[in-house]
């Protein structure tokens, strides 16, 4: 009798560990607030860092037949003809200049993006964590573009000015707006090649930051690997 009191009361303690590792377990599996701002700081790192300096290698918008930045569209029929009276050089010189630029111009995200993270609030950060893809960088978007718009301008004007583009392109332009009953054009390349640049970046960042998401091997520091596995079982697949 004594062997079976005793074994039932094993067999009871063994399930209540069992029971008190499990919830243990489901206990630690949840970050707190700090760990998960950190998580996600820690991959917005990751991602922003991972996509600048791709972008901002010299000839990764130029030789990238997919991301490459052209004339606006309105402005292809001037550029055609000029290419019709000889001066297709100057049209590429013009083209390769636009890329370049935007390849300057992202050199400069990386401390916007630093400021925002270390800006954000910890109830940002669990809402961001949780949000599913594309949601980090969605606030990136909503907090970093218009610096990011004054940082990328200079940088893009000066690759602009080094062929004659920015004054030339803007008179060239004027003079064909003076043309009665044409579809007026922009002169502003610098605001064109911003806008292309930033849509690129971003794209970049989101890709890396949904890469994080997807593979927990991308997930490099404790924090991130934390962060994320909470957010795994949180994210309605």
């Amino acid at each position: 009798m004594k062997k079976l009191i005793y074994s039932s009361i094993f067999c009871l303690s063994l399930a209540s560990c069992d029971v008190l590792h499990t919830v243990a377990k489901d206990v630690l599996s949840i970050p707190t607030t700090e760990e998960a701002a950190g998580g996600l700081k820690d991959a917005l790192k990751q991602g922003f860092s991972k996509g600048t300096d791709l972008l901002s290698m010299r000839g990764a918008f130029g030789k990238n037949n997919l991301i490459k930045i052209l004339l606006p569209e309105e402005a292809q029929t001037v550029a055609n003809k000029l290419s019709d009276i000889g001066m297709e050089k100057q049209v590429n010189s013009v083209i390769e200049k636009l890329n370049e630029g935007a390849e300057d111009a992202v050199g400069t995200a990386k401390p916007i993006f630093v400021s925002a993270i270390t800006n954000m609030s910890f109830t940002d950060a669990m809402g961001i964590l949780t949000g599913g893809k594309g949601s980090a960088t969605k606030y990136l978007k909503e907090t970093t573009t218009n610096s990011l718009i004054a940082s990328f301008s200079p940088k893009i004007k000066s690759s602009l000015d080094q062929v004659g583009v920015t004054r030339n392109w803007s008179d060239l332009v004027n003079t064909y707006n003076m043309i009665p009953f044409i579809k007026k054009m922009n002169p502003d390349l610098n605001a064109h090649v911003t806008e292309k640049a930033l849509f690129t970046l971003f794209n970049k960042v989101e890709e890396e930051e949904n890469k994080i998401r997807e593979n927990p091997i991308l997930r490099s520091t404790d924090l991130m690997k934390k962060a994320f596995a909470y957010a795994d079982t949180q994210i309605k697949k």
